[in-house]
């Protein structure tokens, strides 16, 4: 089965906005494909991003990642979080949310190699039977 999580994110996006409350992502920024602006991330390589209506534009969040552009210190960036890399959603004023556990990314699979037919002995041939 295909992962939860891009469900669940946008599940907790949409209850944390509908009860007036203000929607942070802590995401990981180790992983491959996270776009975020690196002077504002942490030690311990995480960022914390404000992904509220009010904070960002053009919000998508689809099953591989999460997409807007933000300012950080006036500067319009273009931001991109894969679901894999959200570590976990809360709301600002009261911590309410979800934290996810780290996936597993499966390995891909060993190429295996090509099989070599062996040819038969003799043509296949049709006759007639009466």
């Amino acid at each position: 089965m295909t992962s939860n999580r891009p469900y669940l994110l946008r599940a907790f996006y949409e209850w944390i906005t509908d009860n007036k409350c203000t929607p942070y992502l802590l995401v990981d920024t180790h992983l491959p494909g996270v776009l975020v602006p690196q002077q504002h991330v942490n030690e311990d390589g995480q960022i914390v991003l404000n992904v509220s209506e009010t904070a960002v534009l053009g919000l998508t969040m689809d099953n591989y990642a999460i997409r807007f552009n933000a300012r950080f210190g006036g500067v319009p960036t273009d931001i991109q979080v894969p679901v894999g890399a959200v570590v976990g959603i809360y709301a600002r004023e009261n911590g309410q949310g979800m934290v996810f556990e780290p996936e597993e990314t499966p390995e891909p699979p060993e190429p295996t190699p090509p099989t070599t037919l062996k040819k038969p002995a003799k043509k296949p041939a049709l006759r007639v039977v009466k």
